[in-house]
């Protein structure tokens, strides 16, 4: 079974949501640039220097980024083996690709896919 590891949540002003979550939520947050716009790493819980995964069991870490068409609503990540096959099986039962198997560097890689009934979702794959 596949489990959700990260969430990613769309602002219109990421200074104004970093401020916001950061003084509500008490989110520890820190931008990267990431292409053409920069990502929010949103820290919720400890994680391992070294993996840099939760230490807390179930407990999981997200993101923000600029909001677009393609991540219009907060978007829920699973992991998987391998992103290349779980987007074939998602195709071949009815779900679209959003974006296709994306690398981060020393990380692994993600891709958004869009389900039967209309939600954009997350893969995540990590480096081998």
């Amino acid at each position: 079974m596949s489990k959700v590891v990260h969430f990613e949540l769309p602002v219109d002003d990421l200074e104004r949501a970093k401020e916001f979550y950061g003084s509500t939520i008490g989110w520890q947050l820190q931008t990267m640039p990431m292409g053409e716009s920069d990502y929010t790493i949103v820290m919720t819980t400890p994680v391992d220097e070294k993996t840099q995964m939760p230490t807390e069991p179930g407990a999981i870490n997200g993101g923000m980024m600029i909001r677009s068409a393609a991540t219009s609503a907060p978007v829920i990540t699973i992991a998987v083996e391998a992103i290349d096959d779980s987007l074939k099986q998602i195709e071949a039962a009815g779900g679209n690709v959003v974006q296709a198997r994306t690398p981060v560097p020393g990380m692994g890689a993600f891709a958004y896919f869009e389900d039967t009934e209309g939600n954009v979702m997350g893969l995540w794959e990590n480096d081998a």
